[in-house]
């Protein structure tokens, strides 16, 4: 068995490499038949990689559990394709491959540090695509989606302000809300209604007045964000606030004005929240608080030099010494288990993704859905920075999941609904044409 992982960590990032080719091949040609091609491909290396992992960690674990989790996700591939291409036969299938791409490798490194986690995480993604099937007719139906300016602004307002209210506090921040057993974080979605209203009221108006309302709005919500002590996402926020406003206008002084006011903020965060001195401190050197605050970030760093190039193999490293490796930390627990070559195609996976969000931005005509369009890339690209650059330590960490990725039902649930809503704003760029 120790012969076959060592092999078999070598076909992960061949399978990986493929994939990530085979994106980029699709976007370069113009052939119709060699596009299939590279769709076909990246289907049989989807289901190839999941088997080959869920046997690994079959032959580790001896648990049935295993076994039903291997065959739902291959249902769940399945389903999911057939269903795209039988009712929306015009929607982006190499966004379709992506998403189950990056959702299969959640689900192999969650399956392998927590079993029950994995099968959360499946049920959880199982449902929230279920729901995403709904989303591209909304989009591309109802024409007073744009309308809707202020409904936007209330819901997300009254969603945070729920959570402030009433969210227990993990981490030095208040996050999710539990009802009847189920833990919601509120912010994930918000980031859509977010996106929403912002869009809606500047694809009608971007007078100096306009811009301070949408502004005046955008800083409630980080505001409450920021009293919740939850920085990650208030800055994804922040960020998304500014590239739209920026495409919005084309007007530089505003971004600019807002970065000022955002590294302002940054200053006085660090002034009046002990966790994030806590964490700048440990970001300028782990090593001396290790015993304390360090000890996730230099365990992470430690995971991620053990797994070098080509990583220690499944089951061969130590992710279970890293807090929240399925969480905040899955990327270090990656890198150790399949190395640093596989992260790095994973990134190109996840930079595709975003590249084809842009691209459908950029040639849909309708202002309003095209500003959706740059919220929604903006926030996921965003998201997987402040991932990825905690983790390896580029950037002070701030608690921010790996889209599809991560263990996190709110988190999954709301990127594939933004998904889905790429999927209908494609729909739609299509109808234009």
């Amino acid at each position: 068995m120790t012969i076959l992982t060592s092999l078999m960590k070598y076909l992960f990032v061949i399978l990986m490499l493929v994939f990530v080719i085979n994106d980029y091949a699709y976007l370069a040609h113009r052939d119709e038949r060699k596009k299939k091609n590279n769709l076909h491909s990246q289907i049989c290396i989807m289901y190839l990689t999941v088997g080959l992992g869920y046997v690994i960690i079959m032959a580790n674990k001896r648990s049935l559990l295993s076994v039903f989790l291997l065959v739902g996700i291959f249902l769940y591939f399945g389903v999911t394709l057939v269903c795209y291409r039988l009712i929306y036969p015009r929607a982006s299938m190499l966004l379709v491959n992506n998403m189950l791409m990056l959702l299969g490798v959640g689900f192999i490194m969650i399956g392998r540090i927590n079993e029950m986690q994995a099968l959360k995480q499946f049920m959880i993604a199982s449902a929230g695509t279920v729901i995403a099937f709904v989303i591209p007719v909304i989009i591309s139906r109802m024409k007073a989606l744009a309308k809707l300016t202020w409904l936007y602004a209330l819901l997300g307002i009254a969603l945070l302000m729920v959570v402030l209210a009433l969210a227990r506090i993990s981490g030095g921040a208040r996050l999710s809300i539990t009802v009847g057993g189920i833990t919601i974080q509120f912010s994930e979605l918000v980031k859509i209604t977010l996106v929403f209203f912002l869009a809606s009221k500047l694809s009608r108006d971007i007078s100096f007045k306009s811009v301070v309302i949408a502004t005046a709005v955008a800083a409630i919500h980080v505001i409450l964000l920021v009293l919740s002590t939850d920085l990650g996402t208030a800055l994804v926020f922040f960020i998304t606030y500014i590239v739209i406003v920026y495409v919005a206008t084309r007007r530089p002084l505003y971004p600019l004005a807002g970065l000022a006011g955002g590294a302002l903020a940054s200053v006085a965060a660090y002034r009046l929240f002990g966790h994030v001195r806590q964490r700048v401190t440990a970001w300028k050197d782990p090593f001396a608080v290790y015993d304390t605050s360090g000890y996730q970030i230099v365990q992470g760093l430690f995971a991620i030099g053990a797994g070098g190039w080509f990583g220690t193999g499944l089951f061969r490293g130590r992710p279970d010494t890293i807090p929240v490796a399925t969480k905040d930390y899955i990327f270090a627990a990656i890198c150790e288990e399949f190395g640093a070559c596989y992260c790095i195609c994973l990134l190109l996976a996840c930079m595709t993704m975003y590249l084809l969000i842009i691209n459908i931005s950029m040639l849909i005509r309708n202002r309003f859905y095209k500003l959706v369009a740059i919220g929604l890339g903006t926030e996921y690209a965003f998201q997987v920075f402040l991932t990825v650059g905690g983790v390896t330590k580029f950037i002070p960490l701030t608690g921010i999941t790996l889209p599809l990725v991560s263990y996190g039902g709110s988190s999954v649930i709301s990127t594939i609904i933004m998904l889905a809503i790429i999927q209908g704003l494609y729909i739609l760029r299509e109808d234009e044409g």
